[in-house]
């Protein structure tokens, strides 16, 4: 391990039990951390996609605890919906959230797919200073997982982006199946992204979770990344808030156990491609242009059992491409940043 990141583990791997929420409450009236002239106020976005069944819980929980009127840590909640034929937006608007379907920002740009692509509208349709992405498909769900990320940023000026860390059990206890609970539903970060980032980008190496979709940063930093669309989202920003801001400006914080659903090994391959390709992009070893508006996708060849023996090939195009920094789009930099 580099001196470095060794140094940056000690001082920059954080615990929510910390944080306690009134002491943040107390630290958000501090001019000093927002833009100067009142307290810093914090927007949490939940990316949904067909999440029904868990993003009701997640939004009750954080309402009632982290948005009560003697103790408002969080100000804004909103739920993007990704495209969703469920009841999602439903279930979050009955639980109390605002629910922004993806199309009503920047109306005039065309949608592409993916979780990448919402959370780069999030940021239109949010006005927090400080900007805090949860999943929607956690179980189980603590405010830990919000409080536990933002709180460093509330109490630390020098801090830019925080990221949960957390046992991530492939089932419902840690440390099942003989896995240690830390990797054991984390295959896509154990097989591929910790290995791209240890061999290319070793200052990131210290990340337990690269991947993980629970992390908050400051609106001015997040304005200056660019977004991909898809799988790389997570993997793509923490190397660049690392370009932009340097690796002291980055933490983690420890919220716990995190549970949720896995995905099936084809799935994670289709990540993976993505994880792979984000990577390649930031090393400038990729032949492909990558924006969004050109020819940004990578063909994955699968396979399957056919009915009548034998193997069926797929091919399936994972999009790779990656919006640039939202301050640079024209809508954002007008104000009109969403359809009322």
């Amino acid at each position: 391990m580099l001196d470095e990141v060794s140094r940056w583990l000690s001082r920059r791997s954080l615990r929510a039990a910390d944080y306690p929420i009134e002491d943040l409450v107390a630290a958000k009236r501090s001019p000093t951390l927002g833009d100067g002239t009142g307290a810093t106020t914090v927007s949490v976005v939940l990316p949904a996609l067909d999440e029904e069944d868990t993003v009701g819980d997640i939004v009750t929980v954080i309402r009632e605890q982290l948005m009560r009127p003697e103790l408002p840590l969080v100000d804004e909640l909103v739920v993007m919906d990704s495209g969703s034929t469920d009841r999602t937006a439903e279930v979050a608007a009955g639980a109390g959230a605002k629910v922004v379907r993806r199309e009503e920002v920047f109306p005039g740009t065309p949608v592409l797919p993916g979780k990448g692509e919402v959370l780069w509208r999030s940021l239109a349709a949010t006005h927090g200073d400080i900007v805090c992405f949860v999943d929607a498909d956690l179980r189980s769900f603590s405010p830990d997982f919000v409080s536990g990320i933002v709180g460093p940023l509330l109490v630390d000026p020098e801090l830019q982006l925080v990221k949960a860390m957390y046992d991530r059990p492939l089932g419902d206890v840690p440390g099942e199946y003989g896995v240690p609970a830390a990797m054991g539903g984390g295959r896509a970060t154990e097989l591929v992204a910790r290995p791209l980032l240890n061999l290319h980008f070793p200052l990131l190496s210290g990340f337990v979770q690269p991947l993980g979709g629970e992390y908050a940063a400051r609106r001015g930093l997040l304005e200056r990344l660019p977004f991909p669309v898809g799988y790389g989202v997570e993997i793509g920003l923490l190397i660049d808030a690392l370009r932009v801001a340097g690796l002291d400006a980055l933490a983690q914080s420890d919220v716990g156990v995190r549970y949720h659903r896995h995905q099936d090994a084809q799935a994670l391959g289709r990540m993976a491609t993505a994880i792979y390709e984000t990577v390649e992009q930031r090393l400038g070893r990729s032949e492909r242009r990558g924006w969004a508006g050109n020819e940004g996708g990578v063909e994955l060849v699968q396979f399957e059992r056919a009915t009548g023996g034998g193997f069926l090939a797929r091919g399936h195009v994972v999009d790779a491409r990656s919006r640039a920094a939202v301050v640079d789009q024209s809508e954002y930099r007008s104000g009109e940043r969403r359809e009322e």
